[in-house]
């Protein structure tokens, strides 16, 4: 296979994605009414992932801090995987399976929200984490891909790409927290 047509393969692919997106949009209007509660109660958003997916909760932490389209003041949320000390010191002591679930537990409140984004639905370091979430009461919220995982089972609410596709999970995952801090500046 050519260069061109490896894009136009992952051009198909990424579409075809795109084009079954869409039944989970009133999912995603239910993430955006609780996120908007949460920041309306004086919670904040609390985001992790791994890889990629860190990537892109500290991406959408900064949408949300700094602002995404609209000028407004900074609304608070944590990307969880920026820390490096909290991180290797917990990693360390620990173990990595509970690098986040102990910043849940340090800083997690009943009123706050937390997003864990794993592709599969399964990394255990965000499963353990959600469980921690939800032991304090805080709202969580499972970005996965595929079946969900274990996430479909311990969040209160799953957005769950229609892809097993780990490149086309990832860009639905931008996508759909974009349209996040785009429906919670619409108000």
């Amino acid at each position: 296979m050519n260069q061109l047509e490896y894009l136009q393969n992952e051009w198909q692919a990424h579409n075809a994605m795109y084009t079954t997106l869409n039944a989970i949009f009133p999912q995603v209007v239910e993430v955006a009414n609780e996120l908007r509660a949460t920041l309306k109660r004086g919670g904040k958003i609390l985001i992790m992932g791994n890889g990629g997916s860190a990537a892109d909760s500290q991406h959408i932490a900064a949408e949300i801090v700094g602002r995404y389209k609209k000028e407004r003041r900074g609304w608070p949320a944590i990307a969880l995987t920026t820390d490096t000390s909290i991180l290797t010191s917990v990693g360390n002591d620990y173990g990595y399976d509970y690098i986040f679930a102990r910043q849940i537990e340090g800083l997690c409140r009943p009123e706050d929200a937390v997003i864990g984004i794993t592709t599969s639905g399964n990394s255990k370091n965000i499963v353990n984490a959600i469980i921690e979430a939800n032991t304090i009461g805080a709202t969580t919220i499972g970005l996965t891909g595929g079946t969900g995982g274990k996430l479909l089972e311990l969040c209160k609410h799953n957005l769950v790409m229609p892809s097993s596709d780990t490149p086309r999970i990832q860009e639905a995952h931008i996508f759909i927290g974009h349209s996040l801090c785009g429906m919670l500046e619409a108000d």
